[in-house]
């Protein structure tokens, strides 16, 4: 695979980072489990954005794996892995900043533990932070370099209950969104460059594929991106990310818009689904189904999923 970006370095913005970090010991509450009214995140365009309500059995499974976060942090609230387990569980309760709280004090007890400002990284990137969230990951890259890269824990299992992404390949993926989100392409492209040397499995390669092609895509690097999909067949074996799977073959042109849209209403996040065959339409020209696209992707109740983020900053640029 050629590479059409240049290689990452850390002058400058990791110094800035770790300079920033060095003051960022705030006293910080950790919040209680049992709390419904989460701390609200606003919108790009200053609306309130608050959780989704989930089915009374799902809301009852996550209350209580908080529980046991919550319990295993008490018995020990200097454990890293019980610090990062109980931000996780509370992210996905939709608690978002006092994920980013917690992840904070992490931080402040670990500075040299790149998990934390991983983990806060992508919460930053919830939250529409994303010149923080680019500080984090970006010295969170740092912090790994040279190192061996580790197998994530899922908190939100898949079907097979198999990991699919590792720490160095969030970290990179994650940095490589939020350039994208501050449109600068060529900084995401470069991100996930280094994404797709770590992916080793299917999973992890259409995921970072799809967002490295459409900032090369966004640069107008067409040959690069087209040639990018070569890895990219119909046999492939994915666990969890079909959405990026279909859109990979759609952008290869072995799946018709009519099977995009109808994989959309299967079961696929439609979010995702749609913010790709937006994209699609702005590189075919057609700006007008488009950015009709992106406005009805901002009524959705999705707003924390990536697809949804990206419409909506795509949204505030052009206006």
């Amino acid at each position: 695979m050629s590479q059409v970006v240049p290689t990452v370095t850390f002058t400058g913005l990791a110094g800035t980072a770790a300079l920033r970090y060095l003051v960022l010991i705030a006293a910080v509450s950790f919040p209680a489990v049992a709390s419904d009214s989460p701390r609200p995140v606003v919108s790009l365009t200053g609306d309130t954005l608050r959780p989704v309500p989930l089915s009374t059995a799902v809301l009852e499974e996550r209350h209580t794996e908080l529980s046991g976060a919550q319990a295993v942090f008490d018995a020990d609230p200097d454990d890293p892995d019980a610090i990062i387990w109980l931000g996780r569980r509370n992210a996905y309760l939709g608690r978002y900043h006092e994920a980013v709280d917690i992840f904070t004090r992490g931080i402040a007890l670990h500075p040299d533990d790149a998990r934390m400002f991983r983990h806060r990284g992508h919460r930053f990137i919830t939250v529409r932070k994303f010149d923080d969230a680019i500080a984090d990951l970006t010295w969170a890259a740092e912090l790994t370099a040279d190192r061996e890269d580790t197998i994530e824990p899922d908190g939100l299992p898949n079907a097979l209950n198999i990991p699919t992404s590792t720490l160095q390949t969030n970290i990179w993926y994650h940095l490589g969104l939020a350039r994208y989100l501050k449109g600068d392409f060529a900084g995401a492209a470069a991100a996930y460059a280094e994404c797709v040397k770590r992916s080793k499995n299917n999973d992890m390669l259409v995921a970072t594929l799809y967002w490295y092609y459409l900032s090369l895509r966004r640069l107008g690097h067409d040959d690069e991106a087209t040639i990018l999909l070569d890895p990219v067949h119909e046999e492939m074996k994915i666990i969890e990310n079909d959405s990026y799977f279909t859109l990979l073959l759609f952008f290869k042109e072995i799946l018709r818009e009519v099977e995009l849209t109808t994989a959309a209403t299967d079961g696929l996040r439609n979010a995702t689904v749609q913010y790709g065959m937006a994209s699609w339409l702005c590189f075919s020209g057609d700006k007008d189904r488009c950015d009709e696209l992106m406005a009805d992707i901002v009524q959705t109740p999705e707003w924390a999923a990536f697809g949804y983020i990206a419409a909506e900053a795509d949204l505030c640029r052009s206006r």
